[in-house]
């Protein structure tokens, strides 16, 4: 019985299990996670505009210490949710950015090119817009707040329409908001640095060449990995750059294939079922228990070390990660002088511009383009209708949206006025790309649509 590692082979059992099945175990926990994270936002906003307002600030205003001699942190704990929690939700988007990149509607140039080009005019479109309004004024450095698409929501949204929107459509917009985030943590990590600390940099190069180092080593400890993590992230916060950036350094260095092959797995798998079922009956009770701890390291060392940790992370980041950061970020007033205030603000009105407009425009047009010019094809029971659709619902920019507006403005004001818009432009986002597509019709006449896009 063989149980040393294989050579990884590819093939199309293979991808489909690697890719389509996790895609739709990823694509169902976000659409639940989407409603969790309504509620939170919900609960937040309906907080922050009770008789017990004051409660709220408090609760995300008060401060935690740790001194550790060498490394101490003095923060608020909203601070702490949006530096630690949100590290833990990078690196799952990181796993699911490397996932895609590896298996799924990233893997090849062909495949990726729709909803990279899409992404990218999503991107483009809406920080044209947004600048615009703020070139020259005090906004003018949240011109990447209205690039990020919250992809719980988006799906969420997609999920409600049931079979009017074709599982293709799904998996575009899936990988178009993991194109918006891989953006977007670019232009944190560029745009949103204000300095660099070069001694703090050395000690994170220094524990990345230890994990490098580990992985090379055969090191499959998570616990050892998630003290190395926790080290890499406390030199991130003294580099300057945010520290949530250590999730996605974290992600890439995961594993992405299995200690042991397919071919192996069956091998090893019918030798300890023989094994057990030779004792099944005889009392060897500590035979056969053995041949199931054996069975349960080789299913879980049967899966690479990426699929395990994005399936055992992804419903904590839906379910509870992502519900906190919108409980302690989307509690804003709503008074009638805030909205009228926020209704005035060029903020607002780049922010609300760039997700109801820019989004739209930008994916349908790219994307059109890209299929025009022979650079890319639509996915199999999609039409153009259905891509302004998922365009539409493109401006849904909740998470990463907010998450930019605090690293973008220092002034409490810009904060609140961009959140304003985020808000405002989600929901409406979310409403006129729900109604778009539940009156269109359920199977697209692709013969037409797709031979013929609208001039």
């Amino acid at each position: 019985m063989d149980l040393r590692p294989g050579a990884f082979a590819a093939s199309r059992r293979f991808a489909a299990n690697v890719f389509v099945g996790p895609a739709q175990a990823f694509i169902q926990t976000e659409a639940s996670g989407g409603i969790v994270l309504l509620i939170a936002a919900a609960a937040a906003l309906a907080w922050a505009n009770s008789p017990w307002d004051q409660s709220y600030h408090d609760l995300w205003d008060a401060h935690l210490s740790l001194d550790l001699n060498l490394f101490a942190i003095d923060e608020t704990l909203g601070h702490l949710v949006n530096d630690g929690l949100m590290t833990v939700f990078f690196f799952v988007v990181g796993l699911e950015i490397k996932r895609e990149l590896l298996h799924g509607e990233l893997a090849s140039p062909r495949k990726a090119a729709l909803p990279v080009a899409a992404a990218i005019g999503g991107m483009a479109v809406p920080a044209l817009i947004y600048a615009a309004f703020n070139a020259g004024g005090d906004g003018q450095a949240g011109w990447g707040i209205p690039m990020a698409t919250d992809i719980a929501f988006a799906l969420g949204v997609l999920a409600l329409l049931g079979r009017r929107a074709p599982f293709s459509l799904k998996v575009f917009l899936l990988a178009l908001a993991i194109v918006d985030d891989l953006a977007a943590i670019g232009v944190i990590a560029v745009f949103y640095t204000e300095s660099l600390s070069m001694e703090a940099v050395f000690w994170a190069l220094a524990v990345i060449a230890i994990i490098v180092a580990a992985n090379r080593a055969g090191m499959r400890s998570v616990d050892v990995y998630v003290a190395l993590g926790a080290v890499l992230w406390m030199a991130m916060l003294k580099t300057g750059i945010h520290a949530t950036l250590t999730g996605v350094f974290l992600a890439m260095l995961t594993p992405s294939r299995p200690y042991y092959d397919e071919e192996g797995f069956e091998t090893s798998a019918r030798g300890l079922i023989e094994r057990f079922r030779r004792h099944e009956g005889d009392g060897e009770h500590a035979v056969k228990q053995d041949a199931l701890l054996q069975m349960e390291r080789l299913s879980r060392d049967s899966a690479s070390p990426l699929d395990r940790l994005e399936h055992l992370l992804h419903p904590w980041v839906s379910y509870l990660i992502m519900p906190v950061f919108a409980l302690a970020n989307a509690g804003i007033p709503l008074s009638g002088g805030a909205i009228s205030d926020a209704a005035s603000s060029d903020v607002t009105l780049g922010v609300v511009g760039g997700l109801v407009i820019g989004k739209p425009l930008g994916i349908f047009a790219a994307a059109w383009l890209a299929c025009r010019f022979g650079l890319a094809q639509l996915p199999e029971n999609t039409g153009y209708s259905h891509i302004l659709g998922a365009g539409l619902l493109g401006g849904i920019g909740f998470t990463v949206s907010i998450f930019i507006a605090g690293l973008a403005f220092d002034s409490e004001a810009l904060v609140s006025d961009a959140k304003m818009g985020i808000l405002a432009a989600s929901a409406f986002a979310g409403i006129v790309g729900f109604i778009f597509l539940w009156v269109m019709p359920g199977e697209p006449n692709l013969a037409s649509e797709s031979a013929s896009p609208p001039a």
